[in-house]
């Protein structure tokens, strides 16, 4: 499995959850690295208000951060190498790099989707 690790910009919580308004991507994106903790991936979390020594750190990260400035963030680092900048990668490149296999992944959905009552729509829009 491949060293992943999200450094985040500064926020008060993971979920997006703390402020008005909800963060669909945040909430997408702590949802999904949850499931994949739970099938015993590890995806890393920095933010930058709790761990601003991680981003120091990072020389890439640093780096990214001296020459393109915040919106540079969230930056997606697998193996020490940048994957992804100012945006949150999708599930299935997370998956991907947490080392999952198409079976994983496919096996992931089925029980997500038994879990939360998806079963027996009728292939409505449901899901």
């Amino acid at each position: 499995m491949s060293k992943v690790e999200i450094f985040e910009p500064a926020m008060c919580c993971s979920t997006g959850v703390c402020g008005p308004g909800v963060d669909p991507e945040l909430l997408r994106i702590a949802t999904f690295i949850s499931e994949l903790e739970g099938m015993g991936k590890k995806i890393v979390r920095y933010n930058l208000s709790s761990a601003p020594e991680a981003f120091v750190q990072n020389i890439k990260v640093n780096d990214a951060l001296i020459n393109v400035g915040m919106g540079a963030l969230p930056i997606t680092v697998v193996d020490d190498e940048i994957k992804k900048m100012g945006d949150y990668p999708a599930n299935s490149d997370l998956a991907t790099w947490a080392g999952m296999t198409r079976e994983d992944i496919i096996e992931m959905i089925k029980k997500s989707q038994s879990s939360s009552g998806c079963e027996g729509c009728g292939g409505g829009n449901c899901c």
